[in-house]
């Protein structure tokens, strides 16, 4: 008895033992969940903030500089000063969010936190970021592209998917992310303890201390001057934490406040703001740059013009991102444009003729409307010959739709043929499709105008339109032939250490286009209209190949970005310069009626950005003369003697050139408000 008494005890014992062992592994386990979990929300913080990193780099060039990127974050006082606002930013944003997690799931699984958080700073913050880089965009053309090109045509579901919309693929994506989460949240609920400890809610101090540190930093940075400031405006914490601010301190209700780069200088006085539209002979500055408005002349804008029976045909060649020092330029001995150099001999040139906005929607639409900054409707160049009765047909390497070009000009509704890029979106030379990006081989465009333009017998008036997209970044595709350079750089490869080859890819590309440009020349001669056609041929804008360590255009008010140039077959027919697009109008309408063009009545006037509210402007004289300001630290540029100093401190004929460009800006931007 005493013997089955002591092994009963015996079994007990070793079954409590057994519990406590069983009770302290459980324990162990949670303690090991619990401390990764504990980890769960820092890691989601440093996944989010290293993919928008290396999305921003890759997008904009932020701390390595490239296609269109003026202000990399590349010095390290910049990269500190950009790192303590990133961080501050980021800081508060996960402070804000795990104690909002906390809140919501008071009470509930210990874990929900952490799931919560990781929704709401990982999950929505990553869907945010795919809406600002529109990755939706590039995952649905370049798959199915890709699909098409290499299955010719595939399966019924390859077509389907080829055919399904962004919106489509987007909201696939968006229901196949909700089965994920729900997934998981079930997972969660059926093997993780419901009491797993997480860490607390953080206390009021440091939220306070984050919310200090995130106002210090959004007041002293954008007032550093830094390219940290213009950094930061490309990550998207900073520009939702950093805009409620100076929405908060908008305290005058003019849209500017205390935290951003143009700040408000009056912040109690609503009629007095940065880019304010100065209204003239009031008295009152309103912008803070050059005084009261005194208006200066602008040139009239031209009505609809009457182009005379029996005028020549009309050929239109824009080649993309030409630069005004193609006229003349070798590359290992060769000439990049023999035929437009040729084109120039005979007939005649101006270089530089400048780009308004160095970029090419606003660009075309000034060379074909003569005007700065037209309307949709407004007289064209495409209107004037078709009511002319002339045969016009369009051939473009590039989407005319894209920014309103073809609805701005009248392209679509006067051409008898239309094929630019979305035409023959299937013969794109890159996977990616969004709209502005689709670039065609100009031998596509030659094929598009033998099969119907240049087919037909010339016994009425034509005109044609080619835009020739070669030189566009990358700078080289599949159709383009080495004619002055031996191989092109690769994409991955375009960084300011190989300057020298991205250079000469580009005046490859350009090559490319000047090749292209003698079979259109071939064409019309062959057709024996040639001596019967005025041939206007020119660039849009410039390019910037990292001579003062920028890639791109339209950045940076100088005549590599906005310089381009105008040739013509007819001689002595341009007037001297400076030209701008919007002058060209007039130009060719003076050729078809067979008198010289009168010299333009106002220097041609640059601005980067909106009309109304640009970050910087422009304004051409004699020579290569050349002044700028930037509106949002306040220096300005004597471009051609290299010289660069805050605007206040000019003093002389420099002071009257920068109050020569802010007046002119100012009369540019009181005619389109009374337009409105």
């Amino acid at each position: 008895m005493a013997t089955h008494a002591a092994s009963t005890h015996d079994t007990s014992s070793r079954a409590v033992e057994g519990r406590a062992s069983e009770l302290s592994r459980s324990g162990a386990g949670s303690s090991v969940l619990a401390r990764w979990l504990g980890i769960g929300p820092v890691a989601v913080v440093l996944a989010a903030m290293f993919v928008e990193l290396v999305l921003a780099d890759r997008k904009y060039g932020l701390f390595t500089g490239g296609f269109g990127q003026s202000r990399a974050v590349d010095s390290p006082a910049e990269l500190a000063l950009f790192a303590i606002g990133y961080t501050a930013s980021m800081l508060f944003l996960a402070i804000a969010g795990w104690a909002f997690a906390r809140r919501v799931t008071r009470g509930r699984l210990g874990w929900a936190a952490v799931f919560v958080f990781a929704l709401t700073n990982g999950i929505v913050f990553a869907l945010a970021l795919a809406a600002q880089y529109q990755l939706h965009s590039y995952f649905s053309d370049a798959v199915g592209f890709a699909l098409l090109k290499q299955l010719g045509g595939g399966s019924l579901v390859d077509a389907l998917l080829y055919g399904l919309s962004e919106i489509g693929i987007a909201l696939l994506a968006l229901a196949g992310l909700a089965g994920v989460v729900w997934c998981v949240w079930k997972l969660a609920k059926r093997f993780l303890p419901a009491d797993l400890p997480v860490p607390r809610a953080p206390s009021g101090m440091l939220l306070l201390f984050s919310i200090a540190a995130l106002v210090l930093t959004g007041w002293f940075i954008p007032r550093s001057g830094s390219d940290a400031a213009f950094g930061l405006n490309r990550t998207l914490g900073w520009q939702i934490l950093t805009g409620s601010l100076d929405l908060a301190s908008d305290v005058d209700g003019d849209g500017y406040g205390l935290f951003a780069i143009q700040h408000d200088t009056a912040p109690f006085d609503g009629a007095r703001h940065p880019l304010a539209l100065d209204i003239p002979g009031n008295g009152v500055d309103e912008d803070g740059f050059g005084g009261d408005l005194q208006l200066v002349a602008l040139p009239a804008a031209l009505p609809a013009l009457a182009i005379p029976d029996g005028a020549p045909h009309v050929v239109v060649v824009v080649m993309e991102s030409t630069r005004f020092d193609v006229l003349g330029k070798r590359v290992g001995g060769k000439p990049v444009a023999p035929n437009l150099e040729r084109l120039v001999v005979a007939g005649d040139a101006v270089a530089p003729a400048y780009s308004h906005v160095g970029f090419t929607t606003e660009s075309l639409k000034s060379i074909f409307s003569g005007q700065l900054a037209p309307r949709e409707g407004d007289p064209s160049l495409f209107r004037d010959l078709d009511a002319a009765d002339y045969r016009i047909g369009v051939f473009s390497g590039q989407a005319e739709d894209f920014g309103g070009i073809a609805e701005t000009v009248g392209m679509r509704e006067t051409a008898d043929t239309f094929v630019d890029a979305k035409v023959l979106r299937e013969k794109r030379a890159f996977d990616f499709a969004a709209e502005g990006s689709l670039l065609v081989d100009e031998a596509h465009l030659l094929d598009a105008f033998d099969s119907s333009l240049g087919k037909n017998d010339w016994d009425k008036p034509h005109f044609a339109y080619f835009n020739f997209q070669s030189a566009h970044f990358p700078y080289h595709h599949d159709g383009v032939d080495m004619r002055v350079a031996e191989t092109p750089v690769a994409r991955a490869d375009i960084r300011a250490s190989n300057a020298q080859a991205v250079r000469t890819t580009y005046w490859n590309a350009v090559a490319n286009a000047d090749y292209w440009l003698g079979e259109v020349i071939a064409r019309l001669k062959s057709k024996g209209v040639w001596d019967d056609t005025v041939l206007i041929v020119t660039g849009d804008h410039g390019e910037d190949l990292f001579e003062n360590g920028f890639l791109g255009h339209g950045h940076i008010v100088n005549q590599r970005q906005f310089g381009t140039f105008l040739a013509t077959n007819r001689p002595d027919s341009l007037p001297g310069g400076p030209l701008a697009l919007s002058d060209y109008r007039a130009i060719v309408a003076a050729m078809l009626t067979g008198s010289r063009p009168d010299t333009p009545d106002a220097p041609p006037f640059l601005h980067i950005g909106p009309l109304g509210a640009p970050t910087a402007i422009g304004l051409a004289g004699p020579g290569r003369e050349l002044t700028s300001l930037r509106l949002d630290t306040g220096e300005a540029c004597l471009l051609e003697k290299g010289r660069c100093i805050p605007h206040k401190q000019l003093r002389g004929k420099d002071a009257q050139r920068v109050a020569a460009l802010v007046a002119r800006w100012g009369s540019e931007r009181w005619r389109d408000h009374l337009r409105d």
